[in-house]
């Protein structure tokens, strides 16, 4: 019975000793400190001159940093052309608007340049996100390193399968932050990525054919008018999410508690008795805002990494080679 026990244990110990050999090490802070570590200065410099030309950039990238997490973890999969004739996961229809991949193909050919195969994809566009942050006036956030790319490419199918609706509810949403690691507190504070940007019509239409207790009045009245029915170009007409859209900053919260949250869930973060006390609170105090905010970011943009041996470093990130 000991030997079997022993033998049992022996088996254990290799086959969990195999496993942690295949993932690698996890994320870490000082991860390109010998093999890149230029890396965040390229990417801050890169990303400066970008937003100095297009301050909408900004939006942007954070927003597809979101859409490339949500899929199968943050590997940079949303960047990839289609394989094998298959449809690529940025065509997804709910990856509508989602777009400037191109920047971040652009940044990763200045990194080759300095460090060639040693900076991931997938870490580039978490530092371009954060970047992105910092450059819209929100805090500069500490973020670990030491993603690898997807050596696969998802399909739309899978991305229309996972990514959430906009019409989710505050179950919803809790729901799916929760399953990256994140407290109510910190789920309230990743939708204030919605103080930047803004929100095409397409997906207002809906809310707008019914009436919303929630939404101000005068509010209603102009998002009616911004985004007529029957308009022939809901895709291109859009509203700004906050009257600071290009600024990353409480004013989102400042607009939800005054009805004029843009989209259902904007709004309903106000009146939910589980979110209602951190947007008062964000809305009283930035800084908790943004206390909270980074926390969030880590844990989103840690979620399903891939690490040591797992899958690859793309020389171009569109395609896999």
């Amino acid at each position: 019975m000991l030997f079997s026990v022993l033998i049992f244990i022996f088996f254990s110990f290799n086959l969990n000793t195999e496993l942690l050999e295949a993932k690698g090490p996890s994320l870490s802070y000082g991860f390109y400190k010998d093999s890149c570590p230029q890396v965040e200065n390229i990417i801050r410099a890169a990303l400066s001159s970008i937003h100095l030309m297009d301050p909408t950039s900004a939006p942007s990238l954070l927003r597809l940093l979101f859409h490339d997490c949500q899929v199968q973890g943050c590997d940079a999969s949303i960047l990839l052309d289609s394989t094998n004739g298959g449809t690529p996961e940025i065509i997804s229809s709910k990856n509508f608007g989602v777009r400037k991949l191109e920047h971040i193909n652009y940044i990763k050919s200045m990194v080759e340049a300095a460090c060639p195969l040693k900076v991931s994809c997938a870490d580039i566009l978490v530092l371009a996100a954060r970047e992105a942050v910092a450059l819209s006036l929100g805090p500069r956030i500490p973020v670990p390193l030491g993603r690898r790319d997807s050596a696969v490419a998802p399909s739309s199918k899978a991305a229309d399968t996972l990514l959430p609706p906009v019409s989710i509810n505050v179950d919803g949403m809790l729901q799916l932050f929760a399953g990256k690691g994140m407290t109510v507190e910190e789920a309230v504070a990743i939708m204030g990525a919605h103080s930047l940007g803004v929100t095409h019509c397409v997906n207002i239409l809906d809310r707008l054919a019914r009436v919303d207790k929630n939404m101000s009045p005068g509010f209603e009245v102009s998002l009616r008018l911004s985004c007529p029915f029957g308009s022939l170009t809901p895709n291109t007409s859009f509203v700004l999410n906050d009257p600071t859209t290009l600024m990353f900053d409480n004013h989102y919260y400042w607009s939800t508690l005054r009805g004029r949250g843009v989209l259902k869930i904007d709004a309903d973060l106000a009146t939910d008795p589980r979110t209602l006390p951190f947007v008062q609170r964000f809305a009283a105090n930035e800084g908790e805002f943004f206390r909270a905010f980074s926390s969030a970011f880590v844990k989103l943009s840690s979620y399903g990494v891939l690490t040591g041996k797992q899958g690859m470093i793309r020389r171009s990130c569109n395609r896999i080679r």
